[in-house]
């Protein structure tokens, strides 16, 4: 009988902690309310336009020649848009250029199929994205929110939607260019004249150029050695390892190693870390070639551009 009457006076106890005398609820019962309604998932629509959309990112601006005269051109770069999620208020996703992977949000308008998508505003390169979709390609222009921060302030896009897929296959074309046009170097050359004999020197740049070996070593398929790398040129071995992280959608934000990948059409950058996707295989590759690359030496030669 006693244990009964513990039992109840318990229960009782338990019920006045969770009312007030008024019998409303205790402000935890309305925590608890309230962070049921905030954990409600705003419904996602238009699910067939997600995905990445690259192309064409280009305008006109300012450039500095080699003997440092300014002058305006076309300025042409690579984009990638990433639509990642839609609801009724609102857009979400990424753009990439050159590496530098930005955030936006926005809205989408079904009658006009226009999105507006705004970067964050706190980067020198952000800015506004209105741009229409038609079928599977998005059209439009971008204004720098900064305009006197960018040598072009605004620019049009041309893209296509591309689906990323991850291949050990994928390798550069043997028709690619396999010139490093980002770091040339000056080096002192000798000429001598045939008729008077007369010996002169003058600086000539010459760019770093690689081998047609990074056509046929894939670190992404094959266990190297040792031997497979002690003739490679640096360059050959910076792209053959760089070639592992292509083709897991890494954004390079060196120009060298964007040049030669976006020369393919396999490439699409996604992200700025991709580390944990390698395989075992991949990493021990890669812990190989950047040790052989410390030591190795580049060949340089004299290109037109």
């Amino acid at each position: 009988m006693n244990f009964l009457k513990l039992a109840l006076v318990s229960l009782f106890t338990i019920t006045l902690i969770g009312c007030k005398k008024d019998g409303k609820t205790t402000d935890s019962s309305k925590d608890s309310l309230t962070a049921k309604r905030d954990s409600v998932i705003v419904p996602e629509i238009y699910k067939e336009y997600y995905g990445i959309y690259m192309g064409d990112f280009a305008g006109k601006g300012m450039v500095t020649s080699e003997d440092g005269e300014e002058y305006e051109s076309d300025i042409y770069k690579k984009i990638s848009l990433k639509i990642n999620r839609i609801t009724k208020d609102s857009v979400y996703g990424q753009s990439i250029v050159e590496g530098n992977q930005r955030p936006f949000r926005g809205v989408f308008n079904d009658a006009t199929k226009s999105f507006i998508l705004d970067e964050p505003g706190n980067d020198k390169t952000d800015g506004r994205f209105e741009v229409k979709l038609n079928s599977d390609s998005l059209t439009g222009n971008w204004n720098a929110f900064n305009k006197s921060a960018v040598k072009a302030p605004s620019k049009t896009l041309k893209l296509i939607k591309k689906e990323f897929v991850y291949n050990p296959n994928f390798m550069l074309n043997k028709d690619n260019d396999l010139i490093d046009w980002e770091n040339p170097k000056n080096f002192v050359e000798k000429y001598t004249d045939e008729e008077t004999g007369k010996t002169e020197t003058y600086t000539a740049s010459k760019n770093r150029v690689a081998s047609d070996a990074v056509f046929k070593i894939n670190a992404s398929k094959q266990k190297l050695s040792e031997k497979d790398l002690k003739n490679l040129r640096k360059l050959d071995m910076e792209i053959i390892k760089n070639s592992v992280f292509a083709r897991h959608g890494y954004s390079f934000k060196k120009g060298t190693y964007r040049n030669f990948f976006e020369q393919t059409d396999w490439y699409i950058p996604v992200s700025n870390n991709v580390d944990h996707d390698l395989s075992p295989m991949e990493k021990e590759n890669v812990a190989l070639l950047n040790r052989f690359i410390k030591y190795a030496e580049d060949k340089y030669d004299n290109f037109g551009r």
